[in-house]
């Protein structure tokens, strides 16, 4: 379980993954060896599950952000997972309950390149119903941007 402590810790984490154990203690009131020890505890528990980096799509020539919700053939579901993962431009898929049986978050250069993929690629995957997507136009509120 997760004190408060153990909270600040992971905000500054999520703030940026590479603050130092030095850096991130002087914050908390501990030592650099009791913040090492926390992480550590925290990576072995599974709360912390990889380190990692944010980029801007933007900046990377993607200007269609898009979450897209997937109808499929029920017996086909986890399939149709799986062969969405393969589409580079998807950068996430989730099984979901609720309006779709899938949701996925796809990168695309603009709205041509968007229509392709969703035409000529996942459109195409067996099992595959119907797609929703819902182009994101500004992200407002991020975890990032919080605390826990």
């Amino acid at each position: 379980m997760v004190d408060e402590i153990d909270k600040k810790i992971l905000y500054m984490l999520l703030q940026n993954a590479r603050t130092p154990f030095t850096k991130i203690a002087e914050k908390v009131g501990l030592s650099e060896g009791a913040v090492r020890k926390r992480i550590e505890a925290m990576e072995k528990e599974g709360i912390i599950k990889r380190y990692t980096i944010d980029v801007e799509p933007k900046k990377l020539g993607y200007n269609s952000i898009t979450f897209l919700g997937l109808d499929v053939e029920p017996t086909k579901l986890l399939d149709v997972a799986r062969k969405l993962s393969e589409v580079k431009e998807v950068r996430a898929v989730y099984l979901s309950a609720g309006d779709h049986m899938i949701m996925a978050e796809v990168w695309a250069r603009d709205g041509e390149h968007l229509s392709k993929i969703l035409t000529e690629q996942i459109g195409k995957i067996d099992g595959v119903k119907r797609l929703c997507p819902a182009i994101l136009l500004e992200e407002i509120k991020n975890i990032r941007n919080e605390t826990i």
